[in-house]
């Protein structure tokens, strides 16, 4: 699914999944078999094969639901 990454006013990685009208601040970070992979605040679990440098946000990108 595509995911846009940005930082909020207080410094928090934030996800936003379009499809789902769904914004979550980015609970926990930690890496997995294929890339990082990303917690959010609601329990979802993200995984990003590419995770893009944060100097290079706001950025749309490629990601895989775990749970």
């Amino acid at each position: 699914m595509k995911v846009m990454l940005r930082k909020n006013d207080a410094g928090d990685l934030v996800v936003y999944v379009a499809k789902k009208d769904l914004e979550e601040i980015v609970v926990k970070e930690t890496d997995g078999a294929e890339g990082k992979i990303l917690t959010l605040a609601n329990g979802w679990e993200l995984e990003f094969r590419d995770m893009p440098d944060e100097n290079s946000l706001p950025l749309t990108v490629e990601a895989r639901r775990l749970a």
